[in-house]
């Protein structure tokens, strides 16, 4: 990357910069390779923060699906998270992993699960315990519009009209095959099956996102997925389970990472030899990362305080504007020949592409994607009728509760009395994009034609590539479509 122009003086953050186009030879963002390279398989450049109320197993699933890469959080109970790897390393990776519901299942019931919007639809099956679910268990497919037309009460066997209309993995050729089968079907959600039994669901959107995506899978051809752990407690005991369950990509996780307890649990981790990369942070200097690569990360997470839950900055005065943080840490770690996760910060496509120039393999994202389908928790209705989940910041009081809930009422009133950060906030769906999947056609999109206006096909050809301008508050405003007519 290059500055054009004035130099910087003081420290950066995303709106305080903007890309300069300059003279290419890529016609096309299709012909863009956005994989990082950063140890992991996957071929996007975007991973979900491991917060409780962002990355669950669906999420996860998903995003790798799409050749991006979950973090499941460290709160979760051990046992919970090999639970969530294992169930992510079973999941399709062709189609889409199916939502299933009982007959019984009321119209308001699944409405937690799936908002009346177009192009999603439900599994209504009856599945026998313990064996796989069979076709002749299947009743059909309900759409989610229809759900939102039903009477709460509704049951969703009795909107079951017909049978499911359904595909033969086996007989599907290719993504585009599956899309014409689907075309020709005339249907809107399909039913796949291999030897009469469900595999997957597809629809024509999801079938068209196959052809175009490259999904982020292990070397057995599973989905890819990570998880963290923190630095206190058995690590060792913790890291051994997760690489047991089948975890790709190991995070040591800790909001001040570069301190003696995070590189005592990063040597006692890459001291155990589990073959898989160590992501570690969170940290905003080069001398943090030489410190950490030192103790055994090979990737680090750059960011604090610029979160959407954290308030780290207003009550502590730490932490470092972002586009500085990833321009002087990604450096380092180049000369290391390690990567670094820029963790925080992003509001729209621009701000990724802005860290991914200021040399990040990849961009890790929270809240925007806490606000979508597939994240944890039920969807919840405000009094207007807009639907939505709720978030909070991993310092939180909601979060202190959840980590620390076992002990003993006086050691949790200490915890919680130095708690900090937002504990409840309503993340609305987007009803153009309410899914993840939106989310990532919209985000690639547009770093893809950042990447061609760089003229830069790959990863590391953008990182040299990029050309980055200071700007103005009113500059970055000029930037803004607005939000009303003349």
């Amino acid at each position: 990357m290059e500055f054009y122009g004035a130099q910087p003086t003081v420290d950066l953050t995303y709106s305080d910069v903007f890309l300069v186009p300059r003279r290419s030879a890529v016609t096309s963002r299709l012909d863009v390779d956005l994989a990082p390279g950063d140890g992991s398989t996957a071929t996007i450049p975007l991973v979900s923060s491991n917060m409780n109320s962002v990355t669950g197993p669906r999420l996860a699933a998903t995003l790798a699906r799409r050749g991006g890469l979950g973090v499941l959080p460290q709160d979760m109970p051990l046992q919970d998270l090999d639970a969530a790897i294992r169930w992510v390393k079973d999941q399709p990776v062709m189609w889409d992993t199916p939502t299933v519901l009982g007959s019984q299942t009321t119209a308001a019931e699944a409405s937690r699960v799936l908002p009346s919007i177009a192009g999603h639809g439900v599994v209504v099956a009856d599945a026998r315990p313990g064996t796989p679910l069979h076709i002749d268990d299947v009743h059909g497919v309900v759409s989610a519009v229809r759900l939102g037309s039903a009477l709460p009460d509704a049951r969703l066997g009795d909107l079951v009209h017909s049978r499911p209309v359904s595909i033969d993995a086996d007989d599907v050729e290719s993504a585009r095959h599956a899309f014409d089968l689907i075309v020709e079907a005339d249907a809107e959600t399909v039913c796949v099956l291999r030897h009469g039994h469900l595999v997957g669901t597809l629809t024509r959107r999801t079938a068209l996102r196959s052809a175009l995506y490259r999904p982020a899978v292990d070397a057995d051809g599973r989905l890819i997925v990570a998880a963290a752990v923190g630095i206190n407690g058995d690590v060792a005991a913790k890291a051994r389970a997760l690489a047991a369950a089948g975890v790709d990509v190991l995070v040591v996780d800790t909001a001040h990472g570069h301190q003696e307890g995070m590189l005592r649990a990063l040597q006692t981790v890459s001291g155990l030899g589990l073959g898989i990369p160590i992501a570690a942070g969170n940290i905003v200097t080069g001398d943090g990362v030489h410190d950490l690569v030192s103790a055994g990360a090979s990737i680090l997470k750059v960011g604090v305080g610029p979160g959407a839950m954290c308030t780290t900055r207003m009550m502590t005065a730490v932490g470092r504007p972002q586009f500085s943080a990833v321009l002087e840490t990604a450096q380092a770690a180049r000369e290391l020949g390690a990567h670094v996760w820029a963790d925080g910060g992003v509001r729209y496509p621009r701000d990724v592409a802005l860290a991914l120039a200021a040399g990040a393999a990849s961009v890790m994202i929270g809240s925007w994607f806490a606000g979508t389908i597939e994240a944890p928790g039920d969807l919840q209705t405000d009094a207007a009728g807009k639907v939505y989940k709720e978030s909070w910041g991993m310092a939180s009081t909601k979060a202190v509760l959840g980590r620390f809930g076992r002990l003993d009422p006086y050691e949790l009133a200490r915890k919680e009395l130095f708690a900090e950060g937002i504990s409840s906030s309503k993340i609305y769906l987007d009803p153009l994009r309410p899914s993840v999947e939106d989310l990532l056609d919209m985000i690639t999109s547009g770093v893809r034609s950042s990447f061609t206006y760089a003229g830069a096909a790959t990863m590391p050809e953008f990182h040299e590539r990029a050309r980055v301008g200071l700007q103005s508050a009113a500059g970055y405003e000029e930037g803004k479509a607005l939000p009303v007519s003349w």
